[in-house]
């Protein structure tokens, strides 16, 4: 069995450390510079944790769930412990292969984009190697990163940025929507615990008919939408305000932003 080590005990390197120890595909143990973090995980009985990373010297694989901007004093701090036989797998927003592999002088990496919805196992995750990671190494991070909801590899590094701008930082759109609903459902009276139950319930109806059916999006809208009722006077005020295209030109200035941030490291 495979020993994974996790850098990061945080929302999302915990979510990956529990995915795997849950699966029971792995030993694993998660590293983090916070004694309270490291006492709350210990006493979960679950995954060991600790401070020390000594435990790097054992590890077939290991991740890197650190914020991008410690990231180069982790490399720094861990560089001589390393080597290149293991793998990493880096869950941080705008960090490179060619940075990971250049600040740890090592050669295999997978790069992943999840999401926030992994920390419940309905995650949305990308992923890409490097061309020194052998396939079965990829197929065995793919399993791995599928323990937190769905995955699938992309050809290029790119496509990394690329999806970031749609399910990395899509909640986040989802959730300014729901907002929207949510409080306009208040200004016609609800109360808040109603408001919130009629949006989060017509969003998850609306996306399991979406998945259930092999239906576009557009064709959805009109089997709501009846000329000349309530439903097309909302639709016809989103289109007359140019929403369609605002929210591509949000996903096309995440990506930018992306782009951006992977540039300046």
């Amino acid at each position: 069995m495979k020993n994974i080590v996790v850098i990061g005990g945080g929302n999302m390197g915990f979510t990956y450390a529990e995915g795997i120890y849950n699966a029971k595909i792995a030993n694993i143990e998660i590293i983090d510079k916070s004694e309270d973090r490291i006492a709350e995980i210990n006493g979960m009985n679950k995954m060991k944790a600790t401070t020390s990373y000594d435990v790097l010297k054992n590890a077939d694989i290991i991740f890197l769930a650190v914020k991008p901007q410690i990231a180069p004093l982790v490399f720094n701090d861990i560089k001589s412990i390393v080597n290149k036989d293991q793998l990493f797998v880096s869950v941080m927003a705008g960090m490179t292969i060619e940075t990971i592999q250049q600040g740890l002088g090592i050669d295999k990496v997978i790069r992943c984009m999840p999401n926030l919805p992994a920390s419940i196992q309905l995650g949305m995750t990308t992923y890409v190697g490097s061309k020194e990671v052998a396939k079965e190494n990829l197929d065995l991070v793919g399993n791995i990163l599928k323990s937190t909801g769905k995955a699938f590899e992309v050809k290029t590094e790119d496509m990394i940025d690329n999806t970031t701008g749609i399910s990395g930082s899509g909640s986040a759109y989802i959730f300014y929507f729901m907002n929207a609903l949510a409080e306009a459902a208040e200004d016609f009276g609800f109360s808040r615990e109603e408001a919130k139950t009629l949006t989060a319930q017509t969003f998850e109806g609306a996306v399991e008919l979406y998945k259930q059916n092999d239906i576009s999006l557009e064709e959805w809208m009109n089997r709501v939408a009846s000329k000349g009722g309530t439903t097309r006077a909302a639709l016809n005020n989103f289109d007359d305000n140019n929403v369609h295209n605002l929210i591509k030109e949000g996903t096309v200035a995440c990506v930018n932003r992306a782009k951006e941030l992977a540039a300046d490291k």
